[in-house]
């Protein structure tokens, strides 16, 4: 005697299951969310670096918006020529990987890497340091006299706890 079972039968499922959604829904809709985020978090941030001279800063800037540089700067952009644009030497230098930069970076898969360049010029010379020592060499000058002048300017140093300069 054989009993017969149904096999086909469905069963109903409870209601409040039916709005909670499956596994891999919920990581198809989050996924690009949390890239979206981690996008608006990575790409606006900038790298910046500022070095300051200690010289008073003057009305003369020399500035380069899009200084190539090459494979993820690796290759550096061209030195910005500020010895003839400041005469009383340089007061502070900037550089900058703005968003447009990276932008260009992350399109050209990290080939081109454009930096900002900001120099201003310094208003005096070195004068402008208050008594600050100061060694000078002959243009002449020997090995010996050369090295005599660094030596005698390190001990000074020392001394002082201060810069020394020696001059050509």
């Amino acid at each position: 005697m054989f009993l017969a079972r149904p096999v086909d039968r469905l069963t109903p499922s409870p209601s409040y299951l039916s709005s909670i959604p499956t596994g891999q829904g919920v990581h198809m809709f989050r996924a690009p969310k949390l890239v979206v985020a981690a996008l608006l978090l990575i790409l606006p941030a900038c790298y910046h670096a500022t070095i300051e001279t200690g010289l008073p800063a003057g009305n003369q800037v020399i500035e380069k918006s899009f200084a190539s540089g090459w494979i993820y700067g690796l290759v550096p952009p061209s030195p910005v020529k500020a010895m003839s644009q400041c005469p009383n030497g340089v007061s502070k230098v900037e550089t900058q990987l703005s968003f447009v930069n990276q932008l260009v970076n992350a399109i050209t898969l990290g080939i081109y890497t454009p930096m900002w360049i900001k120099v201003t010029c310094a208003s005096g010379g070195r004068s402008a340091v208050p008594a600050t020592p100061e060694i000078r060499v002959g243009d002449a000058a020997t090995t010996e006299e050369i090295i005599d002048a660094f030596r005698r300017a390190a001990d000074a140093a020392v001394e002082t706890h201060g810069p020394v300069y020696v001059r050509f």
